[in-house]
């Protein structure tokens, strides 16, 4: 009887404890004016809007002509600074020649089969548009049958400045150049704008893709703007790149994803200070470079067509395509100088 009474209490106090505490909170919840009840349901928030992009549509001819472009589009000039052309460096070539009180034509050849000529069948103006063209010529000598032509400023210039030019490329293997030099290859400042190539040869995209440790883009050069410096100083050479394309251009940018020799591009250049270029492609920021050394020579304007048979360069054009009229040119619709000074 006594095993029979300690079973029943035993039972007993196991249901006690396991009976739910009626003074605790049901849910467990934390505010002690409401015991015993729970907080309702947070209501679903709505999915954030997505941010709208930075520079809205816009065409290149809507762009302030008076002014560097990216005024236009995202202007970030210091408030204290404004943009003073600068008419020695700046022309918009309406007339039927090119003006020899501003430019000028050099006549020093790249590698061979490079040949640079002062001829009127490889530079001249036309249709508003200043243009220099790559032909064949198979007389001159050491084999330079790759003939074509350079062109530059009378003037030179240092920062703070901004220059850019309005250009469309040959469609030929070959590199259409937009750059500042002071001249002296052994000691020089070097800012290249712009050198591009809508058309590489086949066997040059190729080794860029498959050749192991290969150092360049060459198959993406029809879209790439490569841009760099160089410091030759004492027999050393500094250089870095600063490169961009035109599929990374805005959706807004009616240029966004051509080609060089599909349409005209604007290519710039913020020479801010002795250390820092930033560069600019249709209105918009397009790779900066930042130097170790001071980077400041006075610098001319430099226009010129060239190719070499080296694939960081392009590869060498058939023979055929400099008689070609129409992939043998590139044009420069205008280019404009600004110097950034104190209001």
């Amino acid at each position: 009887m006594k095993i029979y009474r300690f079973l029943v209490w035993s039972m007993l106090a196991m249901f006690l404890a396991c009976s739910p505490d009626t003074n605790d909170d049901v849910g467990n919840n934390d505010n002690p004016d409401t015991p015993g009840q729970s907080e309702p349901d947070p209501e679903p928030q709505p999915e954030p809007e997505p941010e709208p992009d930075p520079i809205e549509p816009f065409e290149l001819s809507d762009l302030d002509s008076n002014l560097p472009s990216f005024v236009s589009v995202d202007d970030t000039t210091p408030e204290t600074m404004e943009w003073v052309k600068v008419d020695q460096m700046s022309d918009e070539f309406d007339g039927d020649e090119i003006d020899r009180s501003k430019w000028f034509n050099s006549f020093w050849h790249y590698a061979v089969p490079v040949f640079m000529s002062g001829s009127s069948q490889n530079s001249g103006v036309a249709d508003g548009k200043m243009w220099i063209k790559a032909t064949l010529n198979e007389r001159n000598p050491e084999g330079r049958w790759f003939q074509s032509a350079r062109i530059h400023s009378k003037m030179q210039i240092t920062y703070p400045m901004y220059t850019e030019c309005s250009m469309k490329a040959a469609n030929i293997a070959a590199f259409n150049t937009f750059w500042m030099n002071n001249g002296d290859i052994n000691n020089r400042d070097e800012i290249d704008i712009v050198e591009n190539n809508s058309n590489p040869t086949q066997e040059c995209r190729d080794t860029a893709q498959t050749e192991p440790g290969f150092l360049w883009d060459t198959h993406l050069y029809p879209t790439q703007m490569n841009s760099q410096y160089f410091i030759a100083k004492d027999g050393q050479t500094e250089n870095r790149h600063g490169n961009f394309s035109t599929n990374s251009l805005s959706n807004a940018n009616p240029n966004k994803g051509k080609t060089w020799d599909e349409d005209y591009h604007i290519v710039g250049a913020w020479w801010k200070d002795a250390r820092n270029v930033q560069f600019y492609l249709n209105g918009e920021e397009a790779g900066q470079v930042t130097t170790s050394q001071d980077m400041n020579r006075p610098l001319e304007l430099l226009f010129d067509l060239w190719s070499n048979e080296m694939c960081n360069i392009s590869g060498l054009p058939e023979r055929e395509d400099l008689n070609d009229d129409s992939i043998n040119t590139m044009r420069v619709d205008w280019v404009r100088t600004w110097k950034l000074e104190a209001k």
